[in-house]
């Protein structure tokens, strides 16, 4: 993390944060809500936001797509902070970088990843709110606290998210990135500060979820990215996800990036060829004139042609699921090694395409 008292963070502020989209900053401080106006939009461009959670169902590519969109971020001149929050060392595998901790490392020019520690988040958050000076005194707090994390869902969650939120609010960073839960965990820990908020109406633990959900819930700072792929199971989870955020969160849906979409490489015209060639006797002149077996090249053409009008018919169904104001990004399948920093680097270079860079 950066040093506390240090608003600059590592590397220090390449310019003034400012509000989103080049607005004025309302008063009050990025944390609070700014007023609506007519002439407000919420921005199209998904890196134009302060936070930014990226979660999907599990093997979509979830860590790659956030791993990208901060490497995208950094290119453009972003000082960036890409969280992983299940600390798996997924985004050291897709940036190829050595181990992350809690402690921001500097991973790419103006990129910086971390890993969640709720311990050590809490450690921050004694020392900052409560002046704990000596580290001693932890442990029995610590200890206090997993008793109370325990029996009180939501409490680990807050600390997660409340860390994330003060980056944004101290204006440590141009943007944060999150390797968030997959989808069957990322609405516990969204809603968390909402549903302690509604539970606490007074006294200081209000006040911490007050200026986290006016930060999770201005769609000028915070946006949620659901990763998917053209397949059936992926496209219904994120279609679910979709109605869950919107109705048990007041977290915007910045973006859906499809992952993974395979290209077109045949048009019916050709189609109708490969089928014309399939028929036995056709098959079989063609295989004498080629002096080979042409079965497996006819049967991959139809394979490619099958699997592109399948995802096709997903994609269809998810667009026409999810509110049209919500921006799909497609990602196109890479036909080699689908981890590391080159393909990091390549799904970079095709949401950069998408948004028009």
């Amino acid at each position: 993390m950066p040093p506390e008292g240090s608003p600059g963070g590592p590397g220090g502020r390449s310019e003034d944060v400012g509000s989103p989209g080049g607005q004025p900053e309302e008063a009050g401080g990025p944390g609070a809500r700014p007023e609506e106006t007519p002439r407000r939009r919420v921005p199209a461009d998904i890196l134009e936001r302060k936070l930014l959670f990226v979660t999907g169902k599990g093997g979509v590519g979830k860590t790659t797509v956030a791993s990208s969109l901060a490497l995208l971020a950094a290119n453009r001149g972003k000082r960036t902070l890409l969280c992983e929050i299940d600390a798996k060392g997924a985004i050291a595998d897709a940036l190829e970088t050595g181990h992350t901790s809690f402690h921001p490392t500097e991973v790419h020019p103006r990129l910086w990843a971390m890993s969640m520690d709720t311990e050590a988040s809490l450690r921050e958050y004694l020392r900052l709110n409560l002046r704990v000076p000596v580290v001693g005194r932890i442990g029995p707090i610590a200890r206090a606290f997993e008793f109370v994390a325990t029996a009180a869902p939501g409490v680990r969650e807050i600390l997660v998210v409340g860390k994330l939120c003060y980056e944004v609010r101290e204006r440590n960073w141009d943007l944060v990135v999150v390797d968030a839960p997959p989808t069957g965990h990322v609405i516990g820990q969204l809603a968390a500060p909402q549903a302690i908020n509604d539970l606490v109406s007074i006294g200081p633990v209000r006040q911490q979820t007050g200026w986290i959900l006016d930060i999770l819930s201005d769609p000028f700072l915070t946006g949620l990215c659901i990763v998917a792929t053209p397949e059936e199971m992926p496209v219904n989870e994120t279609i679910e996800l979709a109605g869950r955020v919107r109705e048990e969160t007041s977290v915007s849906l910045a973006a859906i990036v499809v992952n993974r979409v395979l290209p077109e490489l045949f048009g019916r015209g050709e189609e109708a060829v490969f089928e014309a060639l399939a028929e036995p006797d056709r098959a079989s002149a063609l295989a004498k004139g080629v002096d080979g077996d042409v079965q497996p090249v006819l049967d991959g053409a139809g394979l490619a042609v099958t699997m592109r009008r399948t995802g096709a018919t997903h994609l269809e169904r998810l667009r026409a699921a999810v509110d049209p104001a919500v921006p799909m990004l497609y990602v196109p399948y890479l036909f080699a090694r689908s981890h590391g920093l080159r393909a990091t680097g390549q799904v970079a270079a095709a949401l950069s395409a998408e948004l028009g860079y």
